[in-house]
């Protein structure tokens, strides 16, 4: 499954960028290297390397519980490879305003899959709207997307934390915007299993 190897790729590649400084200083989002150097390749590899284990493991585990389910969707509506457009895509898509935003900061740098987690976490909340996410309490899908929407709209503006929280915002919107794009009938389905209370 594309979900196992993304994982598998994105834990070799992160545990190797925290042995060698070196490596990690070139997979990172460094908005000059872009702007100057025009290394665009940045703006995925960025997404497979993390800060610290913790990172990693948080990024992956949301993959591992969301992304399978996803992956079998967007296998059925494009192909067995889709899933694999829609992650790498969304890795881009999500980091693409805080580069633009930062595009000439040479003290800025951001890592992790984190945008790219937050399109599968919400293309599966779109599908899935009673499914229960636990924070650590159970709550219903569609309440933990607001609260996070909300929070991370609030942190964004807030600033201060070294958490890129344009990019979990980016990455959430894209992940409903790619699902309705590649199956419009998802949002009616949405909404009427919204609308129908279902914890099973």
């Amino acid at each position: 499954m594309l979900t196992f190897a993304l994982i598998a790729v994105t834990v070799l590649v992160s545990w190797l960028a925290f042995e060698r400084p070196a490596l990690l200083n070139r997979l990172i989002l460094w908005p000059p290297a872009i702007d100057r150097k025009h290394q665009y390749d940045r703006l995925i590899t960025h997404g497979f390397i993390h800060a610290d284990w913790s990172h990693l493991l948080f990024n992956m585990l949301t993959l591992y519980f969301f992304g399978r389910l996803i992956e079998g969707v967007i296998a059925q509506l494009i192909g067995p490879f889709g899933f694999l457009l829609f992650y790498l895509s969304a890795i881009v898509i999500a980091i693409l305003p805080t580069y633009l935003r930062h595009r000439h900061d040479a003290q800025y740098r951001s890592l992790g899959a984190s945008g790219a987690v937050s399109a599968v976490l919400f293309a599966f909340i779109l599908l899935q709207p009673w499914a229960l996410i636990y924070i650590p309490i159970p709550v219903p899908a569609f309440l933990y997307a607001i609260g996070y929407i909300a929070y991370s709209f609030w942190m964004d503006k807030r600033g201060g934390d070294h958490i890129n929280h344009s990019a979990h915002l980016s990455g959430a919107i894209y992940g409903v915007l790619f699902m309705l794009l590649m199956e419009p009938r998802v949002g009616a389905i949405f909404l009427e299993r919204l609308m129908r209370p279902s914890f099973g």
